[in-house]
This record gives structure tokens, C-alpha cells and sequence, in this order.
């Protein structure tokens, strides 16, 4: 007996986002496919910054650092919001539900995390070369692999390649 729960309009399509061109043609390929679905869809924008990976100014002068990351965290999220609102209005028809989610840590462990109850998980890719999909540690890799959900993964077009 085949389990259709999975495909229920309860349960949100997942897809990650990074402000990337690959990325946004994800995001507007989730938005198609929740519009099909009658579902919700889930974007999800991972971060990690730190001493390690800013390199800002702001990171050597603010006298508070947590006080930076909610700062970080915020543009970020409003970043994904006016992207989604963007690619629905390009898209156009019936308006999907999107819940934005951005949290700190490993992109594909916080992509798994978030699609834990989700229909679906949509990631772009760069559209790497051979070798460039050979690498170790590309998030949309990582997650086909780990994944307990159906993924999708949508290549990047040439022109994104850059």
C-alpha cells in the first residue's frame, strides 16, 4: 500500500534559498510546484557567520556581537521575504502561503531540519562543472543523500554558471 500522505496540502514543499540566480529559479520552481499542490511552500535561508566568515568592519567595532547576528539575521530574512514576494508576483495565479525561516548553521543540516515535516525539498544548484559536482560538501549533494523526503534539485541554467 503506497503512503499519500506526503503529497497531503498540509504538508509544506521546502526549498532552499540563498540569494543566488540558482537559487531564486528554485524558489520559483517551489512556488509552481506548491501552486500545483495546493500547499504551502517553506523557504529556508541557512547563515553562518562568525569571527571566521564575516569579514565586515562592523565585526571588529561592535561592542555587541549578538546584537550583530540578530542584525545579520534580519536582512537576511527580509531578503528571502522580498525575493518570494517578487518571484510570486512574477509568476502570477493563486497566491501560495510562504512561511520564511532563517536560521544559523550548516545549510543542508538546517534544510533536513526544516523539511521535516514537508511533502517536498527543492535546492538549486551553482551548475558547477564535472569536477564542481564532484566536490565534497555542496548542499545539494549532502542533502540527496541524507534526505528522508522526495528532492528535487534544480540545475542551474548556463547563464548562472558564472
Amino acid at each position: 500500500m503506497s503512503d499519500t500522505s506526503a503529497n497531503t496540502p498540509d504538508r509544506p514543499i521546502v526549498v532552499g534559498t540563498d540569494g543566488s540566480p540558482p537559487a531564486r529559479h528554485a524558489v520559483l520552481v517551489a512556488l509552481r510546484e506548491a501552486q500545483l499542490r495546493g500547499t504551502g511552500l517553506r523557504a529556508v535561508c541557512a547563515y553562518d557567520y562568525g569571527p571566521d566568515r564575516y569579514a565586515g568592519y562592523e565585526w571588529l567595532t561592535a561592542s555587541d556581537n549578538a546584537g550583530l547576528y540578530v542584525q545579520l539575521r534580519d536582512i537576511a530574512e527580509q531578503a528571502v521575504t522580498d525575493t518570494v514576494a517578487e518571484l510570486q508576483k512574477e509568476l502570477g495565479g493563486t497566491p501560495v502561503e510562504v512561511e520564511v525561516v532563517v536560521e544559523p548553521g550548516r545549510p543542508s543540516q538546517v534544510l533536513l531540519e526544516a523539511s521535516a515535516d514537508a511533502s517536498l525539498l527543492v535546492v538549486g544548484t551553482r551548475g558547477a562543472s564535472s569536477w564542481g559536482r564532484l566536490r565534497l560538501g555542496s548542499t545539494s549533494t549532502e542533502v540527496v543523500h541524507h534526505a528522508h523526503l522526495p528532492v528535487l534539485v534544480v540545475p542551474g541554467d548556463d547563464s548562472d554558471a558564472a
